[in-house]
């Protein structure tokens, strides 16, 4: 061995990265004016990408692996720098180590409502929150778009970007998933999975980024849509609209009884008695109209009415309608008109449910048919303070 070969061994580099971190994207090897000997031996690890920059310039990208960095194995920069076969002298260039692991410690959230519209609850302001996994795909076009010459490029850099994309990306995705409010908690695993393949797409073409894994942990509905909720869920294990109406009953009996004075009293007596008539009406036979109340004057001490005490037809003239009403797309019925009625006072018939009566040409919502239309007129306002 030579003189020079001997000299040139003494100061051959060796160019790694030991990353001791789990935050850190790209890292740029430290070296003195940026100064390579040729012949350095160049160690790329598992989940990482070496990529050498000459004067701005995005030039050769190692991947794992070790490497003696020679003019044959450095075609791009040799060509930038014009080197022929043979050439020893130290050169300038930067190196970046690029993780391209995925970075799995990622967090996002809305800072303020997304505003969604849902077919049966109108506009609806929701409120989420999660986690997802990223990736680097393509190292030059992280490098060229995002890191820069930045020497140590960190998660938390590139972390509110990505942060703002997937809010803006998801009112967009829950408005066209077509997927119902009662069915978001049910559903967020596919969700996510749209969420992460559309953001790739983008992420891809324009950063070198990918999105592996993307997690929706909660979705917060507003207060009144989840006592909606909960009511349909409360409806649908009872079994049916005329269950639904007794137990609003026994829970507004329940309430009054908690009421101390004679307030209280005369409201659970007044509730218990319309509990009852609407009990009666819910266990009598579907196909035969109730009859309402008659008035019958006092009869004498020991006076017996003729035939019986039998209840009187309906007066001439009265046309006893029998009411179906449409319930999550199920039809339920008929009803009498006493007992229809009833149930929209307890609100287990709602604005927008379909309804249907014998001469109606078609089911229509039950606000727009004439004779149940005062049953849903606005509401008085709150009295004022009292003194």
């Amino acid at each position: 061995m030579g003189f020079m070969d001997r000299i040139r061994g003494e100061f051959i580099d060796i160019v790694e990265w030991t990353d001791d971190s789990r935050d850190t994207m790209v890292w740029r090897f430290p070296r003195y004016e940026n100064e390579i000997k040729m012949g350095a031996k160049l160690i790329v690890r598992e989940s990482q990408v070496a990529v050498f920059v000459n004067m701005g310039r995005i030039a050769d990208v190692f991947a794992p692996g070790m490497y003696e960095l020679q003019t044959g194995n450095l075609p791009i920069l040799s060509t930038l720098k014009g080197w022929k076969h043979g050439f020893h002298s130290p050169f300038k260039a930067e190196v970046y180590f690029v993780t391209t692991r995925q970075f799995t410690d990622m967090k996002w959230g809305t800072q303020n409502p997304v505003t969604v519209r849902d077919p049966e609850f109108g506009m609806v302001r929701l409120r989420a929150f999660g986690g997802y996994a990223a990736r680097v795909t393509d190292p030059a076009k992280l490098l060229a778009e995002l890191a820069g010459t930045d020497p140590q490029f960190r998660t938390e850099e590139v972390e509110e970007y990505l942060r703002q994309l997937i809010v803006g990306r998801l009112g967009s995705l829950l408005g066209g998933s077509g997927i119902p409010m009662l069915d978001l908690a049910a559903r967020q695993d596919e969700l996510g999975n749209r969420l992460a393949k559309a953001l790739t797409e983008e992420l891809a073409a324009s950063h070198g980024i990918s999105i592996p894994k993307f997690v929706i942990e909660n979705i917060s509905l507003p207060p009144e849509v989840e006592q909606a909720i909960d009511a349909r869920s409360r409806m649908g294990i009872i079994g049916n609209i005329d269950n639904y109406a007794r137990m609003q009953a026994a829970d507004a009996i329940g309430d009054a009884a908690n009421n101390p004075g004679a307030a209280g009293q005369a409201m659970g007596i007044g509730l218990g008695m319309a509990a009852g008539q609407q009990m009666a009406a819910a266990f009598a036979p579907q196909g035969q109209p109730q009859q309402p109340q008659q008035f019958q004057p006092q009869q004498p001490s020991g006076a017996q009415a003729a035939g019986g005490g039998a209840v009187p037809p309906p007066l001439p003239g009265q046309q006893q309608y029998q009411w179906h009403v449409a319930v999550d797309g199920q039809q339920q019925g008929p009803y009498d008109h006493a007992t229809f009625t009833g149930h929209i006072g307890s609100g287990a018939i709602r604005r927008g449910m379909l309804a249907w009566r014998e001469g109606m040409a078609s089911w229509l919502p039950v606000e727009e048919i004439p004779e149940l239309a005062s049953y849903f007129r606005a509401t008085p306002p709150p009295l004022p303070p009292q003194a």
